[in-house]
């Protein structure tokens, strides 16, 4: 993790992916808080949906533009994007999950880590 990613508060980086989210309505907003659970890989999930493959790359991009002009962060690792069917954005503490509805469905990670506080937003 960059220095810069280690001093920005998690509040704001949850802040900012949200609104690059609303941004271009990503659909189904849930954060998941999992900072009191064992063996997690990162503080809080946050998962959303979109239409189409075209709809998922706009809103990850928005994400990432979002960090980027708002906190000048990038993400640690991301993949996903050339079938965006479920793009995966590593920010350290948060770990941003874009799917499309079928495939939400499919892998259903608000059950998974169910023992997570979970938050929807809209």
């Amino acid at each position: 993790m960059s220095k810069k990613q280690e001093r920005i508060s998690t509040e704001l980086l949850l802040g900012n992916i949200l609104e690059g989210i609303r941004k271009v309505k990503g659909k189904e907003i849930v954060n998941i808080d999992l900072e009191g659970l064992e063996n997690r890989i990162c503080s809080y999930f946050v998962i959303c949906h979109g239409d189409s493959n075209t709809h998922v790359n706009a809103i990850a991009d928005s994400v990432d533009r979002e960090l980027k002009e708002k906190a000048g962060l990038s993400t640690l690792h991301a993949e996903g994007h050339g079938n965006a069917q479920w793009v995966l954005m590593d920010y350290g503490p948060v770990v941003v999950h874009v799917f499309q509805k079928e495939y939400r469905d499919f892998y259903r990670l608000e059950e998974l880590w169910a023992d997570g506080k979970t938050e929807r937003l809209e």
